[in-house]
């Protein structure tokens, strides 16, 4: 991960479909990073979903940004990834949920556009299921704190604050 101190905003988007299972996590975790970074400055938590292209306008505004997703990297159920940069699939990498391919487009639009975010890290944990259903797998309910501390650790690190 990146330690360049950041003072401008910091955007952290979750997106998934909460209507199966694990690939709801980016969803799931907001409310816990909304109260955990409350008292900082310059952070927007946004709610993606399976937004697409129309989340184009955020990444673009976004000087920084954390991706919050499930991310099927073939590991054990409930894994927490981290991937930076160049690393994040921007174009037709690996597909790494079912909404992906959306999404991808859109940081290929913006880096095309040359209105990419000076920082991006993305955060995932892998799924244990993505059967329908609206709820986490218990397996990946219980990763939930370790995913928000990861993020909060990022916006720190990118904070410079100890």
């Amino acid at each position: 991960m990146t330690n360049r101190k950041v003072e401008s905003k910091i955007t952290i988007l979750g997106i998934g479909n909460t209507l199966f299972s694990d690939e709801g996590v980016g969803i799931h975790l907001l409310p816990l990073l909304e109260e955990a970074l409350k008292e900082v400055d310059q952070v927007e938590i946004i709610e993606g979903l399976t937004d697409g292209m129309r989340l184009l306008g955020p990444v673009e505004e976004a000087e920084n940004l954390i991706i919050i997703d499930a991310i099927n990297a073939g590991k054990e159920g409930g894994t927490i990834i981290s991937l930076v940069g160049e690393e994040i699939p921007a174009y037709f990498g690996i597909k790494m949920s079912i909404h992906q391919l959306g999404f991808q487009e859109v940081l290929l639009a913006a880096k095309m556009r040359d209105r990419y975010p000076k920082q991006v890290v993305m955060f995932g944990m892998q799924p244990t299921s993505l059967e329908l259903g609206v709820e986490l797998t218990e397996t990946n309910r219980q990763k939930l704190g370790e995913l928000a501390n990861a993020v909060i650790e990022q916006v720190h690190s990118w904070r410079n604050v100890s």
